[in-house]
This record gives C-alpha cells, structure tokens and sequence, in this order.
C-alpha cells in the first residue's frame, strides 16, 4: 500500500471515528456498568460477566478467533486479525478487571453509574484500564469497517487479575508463548504526563508488597489489668516502621540500594525540561508540603527512585467511644517500589531480615509477601517507541514528549522474559483522574483523541521494515 494510499485509508478512518464518537461513549457507559472487582469475591459472577461483554465487543468490532480462555482464577479474553502478510505483529494487553470502590461515600456518583461531567466520564474503571481498552477496541473496529483490514497483524488478551496482581498471567502467556508471538507489545494503562501534554513512558518502577502480622497475646487484653506487663503490639508496629526509613527519606533496609541503576546525568537533564509545576503538583493532591528522598527532584524520586511506603494499618479499638485495651494483634500493609535492576524477591528477602531483626522476642512475627512484580525500561529511540510518538502526534496534533512513570505493570517485565517482546507504552489517562481512588475519571477528549491514535499507531507499526 503507497503512503497516499495508506493516508487516505486513515483519513476515512478518523472521519468515522468523528461520526460515531457520541456512540463510543454510550457503549463505553455500558462497560463501565460492570462491577468486575477482582479483588472481592461476591463480585467474581460481574467479572465473569465482564469477561463474556469484553469477549461479544471484540467480536462485534470484526476480530476474529475470539475466546475466554481459562486459567486457575479468572479467564483471559483473547481475539486477534493476522492478514496483513509481511507486516509486523502487535500484541495489544490491557485488563478488564477494576479496583474496590471504598470509601463509596466520597464518590460524587455511582461508581458504576457512569456520569458526564464537564467533558469527563466518572465511574470506576474509566481510566484504569476500560477506558483505554475500549478505545483500542473502537479504533480496530473503524479501521474494519472502514478498509476492511488492518495495517498490522494484531493479536489481543485481555485479563481479569491485574488488580490483584495478575498472578496466573504469567502461567498464561508461558502456556501461550507460541500463540502469543509478536513483534511488539502495546499496553494502554498509564497516563500521559499532563493534560495537553501526551507522552510516551519508557520505564515503570516495580513493586514487592508485604503483610506484617504482629501478636502479643492470645486475645485483647484491659489495659489497666495488664497494661505493663506485655507488650503492645500496635505500638511495636509503629516502632518498627519507624525503623524501615530515615528522617530524610531513605530507606534503612541493609542492601535495600545495592542494585539501583542510578538516574544519569542526561536523563535528570530531560526531565528537567519538562513542564513540570510542583506548586501545582502539591495543590492538587492536597498536600501541605511535598516529602521525599533528599537530593532528588519531584519528578526523580517519582520515576528513577525505589520507596518503601506504608499502605494500611490496623489494630485495637477503632469504633466511636473509649475501649481501653490492649490490642492482641496488629497488621500493616506495606510496599516497596523499585527501579531498574532492583529484583522483587531479592529486595523481600532483604525486608523480611531487617523485620526479624528489628522486632522484639515480646511479639510473634508473620509476614505475608503478597505479590511482586519487576521494574522495566526500554530505550526511547527504538523503532516501535518512535512510531507511536507519531501516532500520538497524529492523534493530539502535539509531538509527545517522553517520560518513566512511578506506578508499576509487572506484566511488562514478562512480556520482556518470557517473549523477548519490546513494549510501547500508550497511554492516555490523566495523573488527577484518580485511579483506584474515588471518582476516577477518564477525559473524553483524550478518549477521542486516543481512538485516533490508536488507529494512526496500527498504521505507524505495520508501515516498519
């Protein structure tokens, strides 16, 4: 197909994708109806009628072979269109499982309700990842409907445990691996750097992420009864937090830094060019004063630092009133995130020593390692990164500019081992549309946008070498 050819092909492609634009968001309200909560169980028949929904809307957009294929925990739904002989393979993952939505009290609507508000949909799942999957589903659909084919061979699976930490994908795709063999992988769950700002991310932090279990006792105990004379297990767990980091932000693990691939010189050169407010930054997150690493910018300790952070904690008499007693237990959540050349089990090993340590014989310890997934990064400057800051350009009328991100998409990694498969990153998703938080919000905008791009992407891919 000649370049004028191919242009005019896509030309007709966006002018369908304008037409049928107030229809996506319908459908899209439709998807987002679904309360596919991975992580409670009394939800597991919505995921499964999630699975069926996601599954019927590939097929409705023209891919073919489309199945659930099951695994011990929730199915992954594949389809896929492999015609275009002689050009390259996407493989496109992305998830249609979502996050609880407590506190629901904080939710302005429904979280399963999806509501237009200002030019943006709110309800859980928008941003992370329905939105940005159904945006690649309308975007293949336009292009076959329109052309009847696609530029690229393209290959789809779709999962329904990333949320809670997608742990029988990677049994998945080494069962798959023949079947599964691409030239690249394109991901769509990250947001881009700012609003009008698009961007291309080349690196994600990874994540080991714990249970601490403490017990003083074998029930609570009153407080003036017994209160000096054992331990108290809810203050020991602040003591041995306390002890995980310094005041200045660094944590106190031995060998927790041995294996960070340190920022370079460049790299904190470019991300200081970026368009980057941290007033802004702070009042919008609500933050009195922002906290971190000393000797390290915002956007550094976000994307080229590994943190250790508390994310939940629980003991003792929560409830309105007094109870004065001494809790018999007491429990925290706790991850680390990491950079490059950090490993997941490596750095658990490393935490769980220094917990044993810290901890006094007056309270039995237990640790939960709940799920890891290796950190990732890729050079911008290969072939498949350069062709979807194209399409991104195509798709938003602005060069994108490139950039790590600090959450973390364990699959990558195994995308990268187990496949040998380079990653695109295309996100649209905003940092403030609250994903996993609540009134998570997508910007139709850029879900418009994004289905252009989508399609200038395939096109972008399919024209390499």
């Amino acid at each position: 197909m000649s370049d004028r050819t191919s242009d005019a092909s896509l030309d007709r492609v966006i002018d369908f994708v304008n037409a049928n634009r107030d229809r996506y968001v319908e459908e899209l309200k439709e998807y987002l109806a679904i309360p596919s909560i991975s992580a409670l169980p009394d939800h597991a028949e919505d995921v499964a009628r999630c699975a069926e929904w996601t599954a019927a809307a590939l097929s409705r957009a023209g891919l073919e072979n489309v199945r659930q294929v099951e695994t011990p925990g929730n199915p992954v739904v594949y389809g896929d269109w492999l015609h275009a002989d002689g050009a390259p393979t996407i493989l496109f993952y992305g998830h249609y499982d979502v996050q609880p939505v407590d506190p629901v009290d904080l939710w302005e609507s429904p979280p399963f309700e999806a509501t237009v508000r200002q030019g943006e949909i709110y309800a859980r799942g928008a941003a992370d990842d329905k939105g940005q999957v159904f945006m690649h589903v309308k975007a293949i659909e336009a292009c076959l409907t329109e052309t009847g084919r696609l530029p690229v061979n393209l290959k789809v699976i779709l999962e329904g445990e990333e949320e809670v930490g997608s742990k029988h994908l990677e049994g998945f795709i080494r069962d798959h691996e023949a079947d599964l063999a691409a030239d690249v992988v394109v991901i769509s769950d990250t947001p881009m750097f700012d609003r009008g700002v698009p961007s291309i991310c080349y690196g994600l932090r990874g994540i080991t992420y714990c249970q601490i279990d403490l017990r003083g006792t074998t029930t609570d105990l009153h407080s003036g009864s017994f209160g000096g004379a054992v331990a108290n297990p809810a203050f020991v767990l602040a003591q041995i937090l306390n002890q995980m980091k310094d005041r200045s932000g660094r944590v106190r693990i031995p060998g927790f830094y041995d294996d960070v691939r340190p920022l370079t010189d460049a790299e904190r050169a470019e991300f200081a060019k970026l368009p980057f407010d941290e007033r802004r930054y702070r009042r919008e997150i609500g933050a009195p004063k922002l906290a971190g690493e000393t000797g390290y910018t915002t956007l550094e300790r976000l994307w080229g630092r590994p943190t250790f952070e508390v994310n939940g904690l629980l003991s003792g008499f929560t409830g309105d009133g007094a109870k004065t007693v001494i809790p018999a237990v007491a429990m925290a959540k706790v991850s680390m995130r990491l950079v490059p050349d950090q490993d997941p089990v490596k750095v658990a090993d490393l935490f769980e020593a220094h917990l044993r340590k810290v901890a006094p014989k007056s309270v039995a310890v237990e640790v939960q390692r709940m799920h890891a997934g290796r950190p990732w990064m890729t050079a911008f400057d290969n072939r498949f990164v350069q062709a979807a800051g194209r399409a991104i350009e195509r798709g938003f009328g602005r060069t994108p500019v490139f950039n790590r991100e600090g959450g973390s998409i364990p699959v990558v990694a195994t995308f990268q081992e187990v496949l040998g498969l380079p990653a695109v990153l295309f996100g649209v998703g905003l940092p403030d549309e609250n994903a996993h938080a609540p009134n998570e919000k997508l910007d139709l905008g850029n879900f418009h946008h994004g289905i252009i791009a989508s399609a200038a992407l395939y096109r972008e891919v399919g024209a390499l070498d």
